[in-house]
């Protein structure tokens, strides 16, 4: 739900020059042994001055810290937790979840809670990863020859990408013999995969969405075809754990299933409405049921609220997250950004769900069996309900 538009204005603006204004300039002014602090900017300016003149530790200073920290600090104090101020590396980061490109190798790792150890989770499909020879169920070891044993994942992560047509040495330790595997992948744009698909039994198609991003689309509306084109006769969707993403893919998906109507409303602070139609090009006719949990939000419960107005589907689970604003991204011209919650959006049948979740039709809390782990009795749930 966020779009990339260009800020650059306020008190943030104010404060970023603020930090820059030479130490000539940042004299305390005193009154009755009190340092005055009339406004924001002069307290800034006190605050600048102390520490270059009294911080014990003043080599360690970092300029660059300090001010993208006041920018962090500023934004959190809306006590917001949606809206945020991104340093230019975490908008380059933002930027590749939202759309849904990366530049990396095509492999996607997890690492395990307790022991630390990293392993390669998904294997993309023609991906650098897998011309190199890497193998799903590898521990990664080494990167570039150094050692990543006990490194958290991120920063595993950032040491395997870079910039695109350059290459890095990844060594992992394969199988019950923890044998070495050494090899070189060139770094890729690779496509995230945000949708996942498979035929069930009594023709019934299972649709996984991960997250809405701006690939999701494309790859939503091909899981749709290729079921469709090995006869489906129903469809389960799966928004559980699903976060959100990007108010356009969910609205292009909707479009996809939706009968001619609203699919989303949002109004801004000054009460300006917009809304978001379907069309009639295109509509699912087959018995649907969709998959929710407590973690199922934003663009998810966009997508199970037009669901459950429609009446074209069933909600199977337990309540979404409750997330019902919609964020944009500015994009500040040092390479930054600001995301910042704009409006909140209402269902097709007008319902505010902000902080209040989506109901579902069917409840059925998810059962962990200990015995036969791979079993879902949630899914199980939905298949039933479909073959009534």
């Amino acid at each position: 739900m966020e779009n990339h538009k260009s800020f650059i204005k306020g008190a943030l603006c104010g404060a970023l020059v603020t930090l820059l204004i030479a130490a000539v300039l940042l004299a305390p002014r005193l009154m009755g042994g009190k340092v005055v602090t009339a406004d924001t900017e002069y307290k800034l300016e006190m605050i600048r001055h102390l520490i270059e003149k009294e911080y014990l530790y003043e080599d360690e200073i970092d300029e660059t810290q300090l001010q993208e920290l006041l920018m962090k600090g500023y934004v959190a104090g809306l006590g917001d937790p949606y809206s945020v101020y991104y340093t230019e590396e975490e908008t380059k980061k933002l930027m590749e979840m939202t759309t849904g490109e990366f530049v990396g190798i095509g492999a996607v790792l997890s690492q395990d809670k307790v022991t630390g150890q990293v392993t390669l989770r998904e294997l993309y499909e023609d991906s650098p990863a897998e011309e190199a020879g890497l193998l799903e169920g590898d521990i990664f070891y080494k990167v570039d020859g150094e050692d990543v044993t006990g490194l958290d994942l991120d920063t595993i992560v950032s040491k395997i990408r870079g910039e695109k047509g350059t290459t890095v040495e990844i060594t992992v330790l394969r199988g019950e013999s923890r044998e070495e595997y050494s090899c070189t992948a060139k770094r890729d744009t690779v496509v995230s995969k945000t949708v996942a698909y498979e035929m069930k039994e009594n023709q019934i198609g299972y649709i996984y969405v991960s997250g809405f991003e701006q690939v999701t689309g494309s790859q939503f509306e091909e899981a749709l075809n290729h079921l469709n084109a090995q006869g489906m006769q129903a469809v389960i969707i799966d928004l559980r754990e699903n976060p959100g993403g990007n108010l356009s893919t969910v609205c292009d998906m909707l479009d996809l299933i939706l009968p001619e109507g609203r699919i989303v409303s949002t109004k801004d602070k000054n009460g300006k409405e917009e809304v978001i139609y379907s069309d009639e090009e295109r509509k699912l006719s087959l018995p649907m049921a969709v998959l929710i949990n407590g973690n199922s939000a934003s663009a998810s419960e966009i997508f199970a609220g037009a669901v459950k107005d429609y009446g074209i589907g069933n909600l199977v689970g337990t309540k979404t997250y409750g997330k019902g604003i919609v964020q944009n991204v500015f994009r500040l011209n040092d390479g930054t950004s600001l995301k910042l919650t704009v409006s909140e959006y209402c269902t097709p049948n007008g319902n505010h769900i902000h902080g209040i979740g989506v109901e579902p039709d069917i409840v059925v809390e998810y059962e962990y069996d200990e015995t036969n782990p791979e079993r879902d009795n949630q899914l199980e749930a939905a298949m039933e309900a479909l073959q009534k």
